[in-house]
């Protein structure tokens, strides 16, 4: 599975951005995506996971309320939709994918980025006060 990351830019704070996660040449089915997002000089943190397969939807809790992940598995993207964007959201952004055999994980397993097998590039991501 290949996977395409676009969307990014740069915005000021309090502005909205789009990222979509895209496959080539297919729809995603019963897959996990999941978007992780990795600042300047930090390491790679868990943004928010979609479960294709139950539907099933997991944020950090920095993000809670702010950004919100959507995708059907009859489609080819994941789109995760930024609003209220702060400095502190500058990053460049990843999409990951795993196959779902189940339409309930734990909770512990989408944060984890091991757990994904399919990466795409980042798009990257810069929120000016």
């Amino acid at each position: 599975v290949q996977l395409q990351a676009s969307g990014g830019g740069l915005v000021q704070a309090g502005d909205s951005l789009r990222l979509s996660c895209a496959t080539s040449g297919r729809t995603f089915g019963d897959y996990v995506v999941g978007w992780f997002r990795q600042p300047p000089g930090k390491e790679r943190e868990f943004v928010a996971a979609i479960n294709l397969k139950g539907g099933s939807i997991f944020y950090a809790d920095s993000v809670k309320g702010r950004f919100e992940i959507s995708g059907d598995k009859s489609k080819s993207a994941v789109a995760l939709n930024m609003s209220s964007l702060k400095p502190e959201d500058t990053a460049a952004y990843y999409c990951a994918a795993r196959p779902a055999q189940s339409m309930r994980y734990s909770s512990f397993y989408y944060p984890t980025r091991d757990w994904y097998r399919y990466w795409g590039q980042g798009t990257l991501v810069t929120v000016s006060s």
